[in-house]
């Protein structure tokens, strides 16, 4: 301790470069979490788009399946009116 201050003012200092000192380690703590969760963020969401364009893969051959088989439908309906017919 400095004997040339009062004793208040070393006092206010030592408290203001404390408070200084847990600011500035609040902000880095603060900006480590950030990075964390953008990296966690980072490694979730492409399992997500991929279980979108699964889904969406999924519909579009369901679809296409389904528009084979009413082709196959149609084909054997039209098949049998011809047998009936004759």
């Amino acid at each position: 301790m400095d004997d040339e201050k009062p004793v208040l003012e070393q006092m206010t200092d030592a408290m203001s470069s404390a408070a200084d000192a847990t600011k500035e380690a609040a902000k880095t703590a603060v900006k480590k979490v950030r990075k964390a969760a953008k990296r966690v963020a980072k490694k979730v969401t492409p399992k997500k788009k991929a279980a979108k364009k699964a889904k969406k893969a999924a519909k579009k051959s369901t679809a296409k399946k389904s528009a084979k088989k009413s082709a196959k439908k149609v084909a054997k309906k039209k098949k049998k009116a011809k047998k009936s017919k004759r």
